[in-house]
């Protein structure tokens, strides 16, 4: 667990835990990074190897929370800067999150109050906003996007940056049927359905080409399933991520909510899905698994089946999860949220409140 990793691009991670990019909602309006964003990622660097910060928009049409950061713009750069180097004084490697939201960015959040998507299908929420489907140039003009996020990444000292192509965001709605019914060099079959995200991954390793002075983290977050009909099926995501290892990144992060978890799709298939991930990648690329691990021995035993893990919750719960587990003092580990402790665990307002207004997603201590 605490034995460094080198990735393929050169760049070595002290360890092999990762901070899990959530959703914070602590930034400046303006998507300026704060100063209480800044204290709250202090508080959860230290003892990882990694951090991966909260998505962040790479145009305004593609912020999909309150509180979000911004890349969209080059005024954002110093105060990435100081994201970067808060960071970095723990130890921990920054990588940056980028994306767009897509059909899931709420229209008060937008400049002309319309979410834009792949085609014109709302997601399958109450009270989904219908999204106007992008023009060809829009599409082309957001794969700019993500290169020119890239490029602001690096000029504020991060690591790396990780492609958002998971939980329903616009990446991953080019890529679903549910969301793509497009009849153009965008849309068609599973293989024409990547086309968008393997040209946003292209950009983004072109602007690492052009940009970057010394090795720079490219990784690729993706859901392997999706639950509706139409909808993602783990088939599908089997060849995707098959064409993203052709693609000379560093890593390709699962999003599971639970590490063990077998297919939502085909109930009678009880094997694990990142296993079935793992076997078809090989170990041409590393994969980042994350999901209920709470202990040493949970950690332990993810580490048989992935080279890198990231926790999400176990690091708001107890910021010195690593710390206790490095030094052997893991019965110390908090695996119930302390209600009374939210100064303590340094999780400002409204994060607060955000995360605990979602049921059973944080254990907490009666």
């Amino acid at each position: 667990m605490f034995d460094s990793y080198t990735l393929p691009s050169g760049v070595t991670l002290k360890n092999r835990l990762i901070l899990a990019p959530m959703t914070n909602f602590l930034s400046e309006e303006d998507g300026r990074v704060s100063e209480k964003e800044l204290t709250y990622y202090k508080r959860r660097s230290r003892g990882t190897g990694t951090v991966i910060t909260a998505c962040a928009n790479v145009n305004t049409q593609g912020k999909g929370f309150d509180g979000e950061i911004g890349v969209d713009r080059d005024e954002l750069i110093p105060g990435l800067k100081r994201l970067a180097e808060v960071i970095h004084q723990e130890g921990a490697k920054a990588i940056l999150q980028i994306y767009h939201g897509g059909r899931m960015s709420p229209p008060h959040l937008l400049p002309d109050e319309t979410p834009v998507s792949a085609s014109a299908v709302p997601s399958e929420r109450e009270g989904a906003a219908t999204p106007r489907e992008m023009s060809e140039e829009e599409v082309s003009q957001t794969v700019e996007d993500f290169k020119q996020a890239t490029r602001r990444a690096i000029e504020a000292g991060f690591d790396g940056v990780e492609l958002h192509g998971a939980n329903t965001y616009l990446l991953q709605q080019f890529f679903s049927p549910h969301s793509n019914r497009r009849t153009d060099k965008w849309g068609g079959d599973v293989w024409q359905r990547m086309t968008f995200p393997l040209e946003v991954t292209e950009a983004v390793k072109q602007a690492v080409r052009e940009y970057a002075r010394t090795p720079f983290i490219t990784g690729y977050r993706f859901s392997s399933e999706e639950p509706h009909t139409p909808g993602i099926a783990l088939e599908d995501t089997m060849k995707l991520v098959s064409e993203l290892t052709e693609r000379g990144l560093d890593y390709l992060h699962i999003s599971l909510r639970d590490f063990h978890q077998s297919s939502i799709r085909k109930e009678d298939d009880g094997s694990s899905v990142i296993r079935q991930i793992r076997d078809q990648i090989g170990d041409d690329l590393p994969l980042v698994g994350v999901g209920e691990i709470r202990t040493k021995e949970d950690a332990e035993k993810a580490l048989e089946t992935v080279p890198l893990l990231a926790l999400g919750r176990e690091l708001l719960i107890d910021p010195d999860w690593a710390v206790k587990v490095e030094k052997g003092q893991e019965d110390h580990i908090v695996t119930e949220m302390d209600m009374d402790a939210q100064e303590e665990l340094v999780i400002p307002e409204p994060m607060w409140t955000n995360i605990m207004s979602v049921p059973g997603w944080i254990p907490r201590k009666v």
